[in-house]
């Protein structure tokens, strides 16, 4: 059973800092990948950033230069850090992994960062963030 466990969301003042982090248990892929969506009342889910198995990172151009994705694959943890924050931050932000793709030679191999957001199969609960003027 697959568990994603956010933490580290919070109140803040533009400008200031947070770093979120992801606990996961019961995911073992040979390749995958994972990432920080954000939802804002009223908005659409919007995919942040994202880190596969090799480290290669991608991020929205709303958060680049401001946010950094990093993952801790000894503790089995995702990390988001948010700089610089700002009002339009201010979102309920979830962590999320890819489902199975395909499974060869006895590993599992899950969907890779390029495919879309109807492959991530698992999610978090969510973290607030909000972000004062």
């Amino acid at each position: 059973q697959v568990q994603l466990v956010e933490s580290g969301g919070g109140s803040v003042q533009a400008g200031g800092s947070l770093r979120l982090s992801c606990a996961a248990s019961g995911y073992t892929y040979s390749s995958y990948c994972m990432g920080w969506f954000r939802q804002a009342p009223g908005k659409e889910r919007e995919r942040v950033a994202t880190i596969d198995t090799d480290g290669t990172t991608t991020y929205a151009d709303s958060v680049k230069g401001r946010f950094t994705v990093s993952q801790d694959n000894a503790k089995n943890t995702l990390y988001l850090q948010m700089n610089s924050l700002k009002p339009e931050d201010t979102a309920m932000y979830y962590c999320a992994a890819t489902r199975l793709a395909f499974e060869y030679g006895g590993s599992r191999y899950a969907y890779q960062c390029s495919s879309g957001d109807s492959d991530f199969g698992y999610w978090g609960q969510g973290t607030q963030v909000t972000v004062s003027a």
